[in-house]
């Protein structure tokens, strides 16, 4: 698959810049991938189509406020931190993201906060546009932790909107968010509502949560044809003992799997058994699907709409076939389905 082959045009307009006001009813689109067939509904509607011990796998990781605003040493220009990881607790590393990256050489101090509290230094260049920072602070971990977290900003991608709103702290999080490690939502999950998981529990449909910290990877532009060629960035994934015998004796007993979201297809496929069975791992992954690519674990899948040309719609398309979700992708388009991670909603069985 060539990455023109994922190019559509997008309005603007079609991109969502807030949720709907209840997570559950935004629309749903329902793509029958054996016949083609696309419905529409609402997405508390989903539970539907799976009947008693379905199971759906949904990823519990919790964004953190993950941007930051600064300013650069003596010059003063404005730039943009993107903060990726914790690389060391005692030392204040971070693995970060840096705009404009030309600007910033090692050894740059780095100021945040109207009266710049807080100060860093720039002490390697990992990639073209990756840097490590030592964050020059003095004090307990959490009280560093705490100062850190109330200058960043709640990472919703300035594609979907420029400026954040104290209320994005909260839409831009799913309700069962637990392990903090995230620097974007898995956005198929911020549908889900407490009252669609307890109609859950009363259809005796089964969920599973697992872990996998998303990371900007996704939304990262390809920039070769052959996709065989790109590589992904890699992402935290945790899968305990118990999540993966949960999953697999809902397969053993043949029931459906339910993957919520592209991070948990990237998960539940990165290490399988021969058995077709999932293993328990806290391990990195890197795994790039697109098409053609057959599936061991889940037999739906529920996405949002992504952007032309990312890696999320590739993922898509290798589960429900090219054709049929570009044409699926196409009703969405005229029918007023909203995209982005505060957009609607796709299911594919």
């Amino acid at each position: 698959m060539k990455l023109s082959q994922f190019q559509f045009d997008l309005p603007s307009e079609k991109i969502a810049k807030e949720p709907t006001r209840w997570r559950d009813e935004c629309k749903l689109l329902v793509l029958h991938k054996d016949t083609g067939e696309i419905e529409h509904r609402i997405f508390k509607d989903i539970i539907e189509y799976f009947g008693k011990r379905d199971r759906f796998v949904l990823n519990d990781t919790k964004v953190f406020p993950a941007k930051l605003l600064g300013k650069k040493e003596k010059t003063d220009a404005d730039i943009t931190v993107f903060l990726l990881r914790e690389l060391n607790r005692e030392q204040r590393l971070w693995d970060v993201i840096v705009e404009p990256a030309r600007k910033i050489r090692i050894g740059n101090k780095l100021y945040f906060g109207d009266d710049d509290s807080l100060v860093a230094e720039v002490i390697d260049n990992t990639t073209s546009r990756g840097r490590t920072l030592r964050f020059l602070y003095d004090g307990p971990y959490e009280e560093f932790k705490q100062a850190l977290f109330s200058l960043g900003k709640t990472p919703v991608p300035e594609w979907v909107k420029e400026e954040v709103s104290p209320e994005d702290a909260e839409n831009f999080q799913t309700i069962f968010a637990a392990n903090e490690g995230a620097v974007s939502a898995p956005a198929a999950g911020l549908h889900f509502s407490r009252e669609l998981l307890n109609r859950m529990i009363l259809n005796d449909i089964d969920k599973t949560f697992i872990t996998v910290h998303m990371g900007i990877g996704h939304f990262r532009e390809v920039d070769v044809e052959d996709l065989s060629k790109h590589r992904m960035d890699c992402e935290r994934m945790i899968i305990t003992e118990q999540a993966a015998e949960e999953i697999n004796a809902t397969k053993r007993a043949g029931h459906k799997i339910c993957a919520v979201g592209v991070t948990v297809i990237r998960a539940l496929e990165t290490y399988v058994t021969t058995q077709n069975e999932v293993r328990a791992t806290d391990q990195w992954t890197n795994k790039f699907i697109f098409p053609p690519y057959k599936f061991s674990i889940p037999d739906a899948i529920v996405s949002n709409f992504h952007r032309p040309g990312s890696t999320m719609l590739m993922a898509i398309a290798a589960f429900g076939g090219y054709d049929k979700v570009m044409k699926a992708y196409q009703a969405a388009l005229d029918n007023d389905y909203r995209f982005g991670p505060y957009g609607d909603a796709m299911l594919i069985i």
